[in-house]
């Protein structure tokens, strides 16, 4: 069984924080995430701020420590039958759900602890992680757990938003 985590938890701070952009961009990664038909569910990883969703949701009070904390948060919240986590960004609202199925299809047929999405070369969310390298993310995140790479050049990149526009 995959789930996907979103990572939700952080400041906030280059955006601003009334509202968070986790609000603003959250409902479109979840609605993303529910057009895969890969996955068996979705948890949202909370923190700096109070988030309402119909997702299943986990607080992490180690959020400030940095993303690898939060996403060891949610990979310690997830079910027993989880197999692997797909992990992208609450701020990522281009995530195009076929760059979900992508990575989770070439994880179940070449399996590997690790698997992420590239546009035009450049290693970027969804990011799958078999249980086996649950234990190696470190408080920086995912990025520093080597993986196999899926071609989404097709794709536009889910995009990471930082601050707000106009």
């Amino acid at each position: 069984m995959v789930y996907a985590i979103v990572l939700a938890a952080g400041a906030s701070s280059r955006y601003g924080a009334s509202p968070p952009k986790q609000r603003v961009l959250l409902p479109d990664v979840l609605a993303a995430l529910r057009q895969s038909e890969s996955l068996g569910g979705i948890l949202v990883v909370t923190g700096a701020h109070e988030l309402e969703t119909d997702a299943d949701a986990v607080f992490c009070p180690e959020w400030e420590r940095g993303p690898g904390a939060s996403l060891r948060c949610g990979l310690a919240a997830l079910p027993e039958d989880a197999d692997a986590a797909v992990v992208v960004l609450a701020d990522g609202p281009g995530l195009d759900p076929r760059a979900v199925d992508r990575v989770v299809a070439r994880w179940q047929a070449d399996g590997g602890d690790a698997v992420a999405a590239t546009y035009d070369g450049v290693r970027l969310h969804p990011v799958l992680l078999a249980r086996a390298a649950w234990p190696l993310v470190p408080d920086e995140g995912a990025r520093a757990v080597p993986a196999r790479l899926v071609p989404c050049d097709d794709l536009a990149p889910p995009g990471d938003v930082d601050v707000r526009p106009g």
